[in-house]
């Protein structure tokens, strides 16, 4: 266990460091992704307006709390891309994780934790100045945003979990790009990243339920707005756990017999 514990926090610390040397460059690309957001929840504020003040339940301050969290669970969704193992196979960058002691899997995710640490840093000013100009307003009840904040934590192992396993596909596909890119719209649709899911279709909502796309996304944002039950927040957890759990399975399966494809030699 403390090899594991050394592990991760080396991992964290090396990418605190690389963060922290660029973090102009990481504040640029998080004001970024401020905008798409951004776009939506004016989008969604003049159409509840328009409506009498709400729309599917949300008013212009429950828009702003939701897409306000929108930018949080953004950043703290972001893993490893499966665009990355293109690079890593054709440049031979894999050759050099092989020679570790330990799974790949466990270096990356460790790396991806300590990510974390400094965009969380460099999230809360850009969260107040969004606050200051949109004014949310907050709902939930206290034992909803402690969930909303445990649920961050375990929505991003579930989906590094997942995109790692995609990621595995580079090795049988020649061109794998449109392969991820369908399984990056369809998360667009069901995760509730366009729009709250109440506000989706009803056969979106019903297929979002058995897909983990939502249960990386929407799921904490509805902790947020405080429109899950307990019963339902228990669902969602246990819809996490799955997930991860399928992740890890195909992980498993594939990784032995992805080596024996891996040919790359690097330069």
């Amino acid at each position: 266990m403390k090899s594991w514990l050394d592990l991760y926090f080396t991992q964290a610390r090396t990418a605190v460091a690389q963060q922290f040397q660029y973090r102009v460059g990481v504040l640029l690309w998080l004001v970024g992704m401020v905008v798409e957001p951004v776009i939506y929840l004016v989008v969604w504020s003049t159409i509840a307006a328009q409506q009498g003040g709400q729309v599917g339940g949300f008013t212009p301050g429950l828009f702003a709390t939701y897409y306000i969290g929108w930018t949080l669970v953004r950043h703290m969704n972001i893993t490893l891309t499966p665009f990355a193992w293109e690079q890593r196979i054709r440049q031979g960058d894999l050759s050099r994780e092989l020679l570790r002691p330990l799974h790949p899997f466990h270096n990356d995710l460790g790396f991806f934790i300590g990510m974390k640490v400094i965009q969380m840093m460099v999230w809360v000013p850009i969260a107040l100045v969004l606050s200051l100009a949109f004014q949310p307003t907050f709902n939930a009840q206290p034992w909803q945003y402690v969930c909303f904040v445990i649920a961050l934590f375990t929505a991003f192992v579930m989906r590094f979990a997942l995109t790692w396993a995609l990621g595995l596909s580079t090795f049988w596909l020649t061109r794998p790009r449109a392969f991820f890119e369908l399984y990056f719209t369809a998360e667009l649709i069901f995760s509730g990243r366009l729009v709250p899911m109440s506000l989706m279709p009803e056969w979106v909502q019903t297929l979002s339920n058995v897909l983990p796309f939502k249960w990386a996304f929407g799921f904490q944002l509805e902790l947020l707005v405080g429109k899950l039950t307990p019963e339902q927040t228990l669902f969602g957890f246990a819809s996490q756990a799955f997930w991860f759990a399928i992740g890890l399975l195909v992980v498993a399966l594939l990784w032995r017999a992805a080596l024996r494809k891996y040919s790359a030699v690097g330069a």
